[in-house]
């Protein structure tokens, strides 16, 4: 059964700011759990649980992995939800406590060091991640409820991306410093725990009231069942390709995220602040490029504005490749770059979703925003769950030793050389091998003016409606 009208159409125009910032507050809890698992989980398996580099990359890609069958689940729930809050407000308030408290759960750390340790991680993490589930799918398909504008969703997606890019250097830069602050180990641990599940709640809470006065969109027949919704996804060629070039682009950045701990203690000699210097210098850059960016997309158009950001996050990784042999003062820059283009790969990808998503629902009459964003996260949590998984391997590989002392054993040459070489030159490769299916995203777009232009770069200039949409 369809869900009963949930509010207001979507605006043709403009939203007001307060939408804007209340919409982008939710990316504190993305952030947040997007980045301090990659960051601290691997480490805190392998050099304060004392589990083998190889099982702690299962541990933590299986849970992660498990996603991927739930994220297409809770879209085509949030779809058929009706309730006086909007089909995806709900879910931002209640999935999101139940996101914090889990948490702050997965570091608790109840049986200590023992055999049982690394299995209770697993099983919390797995939980957590079905709560985020819950919480990202509705929060990702909320734009293309709330405008119609093309424009528009770009502006909307820059301020998410850059409260994203504040949460990501909040937690990743911060969450290091209360573990150190917190006497390191368990106990230090368990303060960051809490201090992220802080972070996740203020986040949920603020996107479900600072969205309360946004349109939420016509509810639309839907397929009826989830196979049918999941073909019709799959029968979207422009959505394909955008989904496959950041699923891939994903893994190689959660694999960067991944390896910072180990970067900054084995390359940089650094333990204590080489990581949130690092995330600093990732992270803050993307605050003042935005702006940028923006004025780049509306230039050049979004392809052709993700593909030059994803090639300059792909020369910084691969410059860093240099890093044993310069100062550490030399290598900050070059992780800045990283950041910047990181910025652009992440704002145009999410800002193309949603105009995949309506040009979908013009083309079918349909409302199936839940599903392609459900099937967009579930890939996108594979990434982000292969990348810790690829990194742990290559510790595996290379003779990483593991430790339950709650600091880094000392590790051989070949252990270092597998620390870097999975650092820069396997995400350099992540990132720049999917740009190729790109070829395939020839989606029409219309422009404020109303003119269809297509958004890809090619030998097209124009195209008539619904062409490059399918595949037969």
């Amino acid at each position: 059964m369809d869900a009963p009208p949930a509010g207001p159409a979507p605006v043709p125009g403009g939203l007001p700011r307060r939408v804007h910032l209340g919409y982008a507050l939710g990316s504190l809890a993305t952030g947040a759990f997007g980045t301090v698992p990659g960051l601290l989980l691997l480490p805190y398996l392998t050099d304060t649980l004392g589990v083998a580099a190889g099982l702690a990359a299962l541990l933590v890609l299986v849970p992660k992995g498990w996603d991927v069958l739930v994220n297409p689940v809770a879209g085509r729930v949030s779809d058929r939800t009706g309730s006086r809050w909007g089909p995806r407000r709900p879910y931002l308030l209640f999935a999101g406590l139940a996101l914090a408290l889990l948490f702050a759960g997965i570091f608790a750390a109840p049986f200590g060091t023992a055999r049982a340790a690394g299995a209770y991680v697993a099983v919390a993490f797995l939980a957590t991640a079905t709560a985020f589930a819950f919480f990202q799918v509705p929060y990702v398909a909320m734009p293309a409820e709330l405008t119609e504008d093309y424009a528009e969703r770009t502006r909307l997606m820059t301020w998410r991306i850059a409260v994203l890019a504040l949460a990501i250097l909040v937690s990743g830069a911060v969450a290091p410093i209360v573990v150190t602050a917190g006497g390191e180990g368990l106990a230090g641990h368990r303060w960051m725990g809490l201090f992220v599940a802080a972070l996740i709640a203020v986040g949920a809470v603020g996107a479900f009231a600072g969205t309360r006065a946004a349109p939420t969109g016509r509810v639309r027949g839907g397929e009826p069942t989830l196979r049918a919704q999941l073909a019709i996804a799959g029968r979207n060629r422009a959505f394909r390709a955008l989904l496959g070039c950041f699923v891939v682009q994903s893994a190689g950045v959660a694999t960067i995220l991944a390896g910072v701990n180990y970067f900054a203690d084995q390359v940089l000699r650094d333990p204590r602040t080489g990581a949130t210097l690092l995330f600093a210098c990732f992270v803050g850059p993307a605050l003042l490029v935005m702006p940028i960016w923006t004025r780049i997309g509306a230039r050049v158009g979004k392809l052709r504005a993700l593909v030059a950001a994803s090639l300059l996050l792909v020369v910084g990784v691969a410059a860093l490749t240099a890093a044993p042999l310069v100062p550490a003062v030399a290598v900050y820059p070059v992780v800045a770059l990283v950041g910047a283009g990181y910025a652009g790969q992440q704002v145009f990808a999410l800002a193309m979703l949603p105009d995949c998503i309506s040009w979908d629902e013009t083309r079918t009459g349909r409302r199936q925003a839940g599903v392609f964003t459900g099937v967009w996260t579930a890939g996108e949590t594979l990434g982000l769950a292969l990348g810790p998984g690829i990194y742990g391997l290559v510790l595996q590989l290379s003779g990483y030793v593991s430790s339950d002392t709650g600091t880094a054993a000392a590790q051989s040459g070949t252990a270092r050389l597998g620390i870097l070489l999975g650092f820069t030159v396997i995400p350099a490769l992540l990132v720049a091998a999917p740009l190729i299916l790109l070829r395939h995203y020839d989606l029409p777009a219309t422009r404020d003016a109303g003119a269809d232009q297509p958004v890809v770069a090619g030998t097209r200039t124009h195209e008539p409606p619904g062409r490059g949409v399918t595949t037969s």
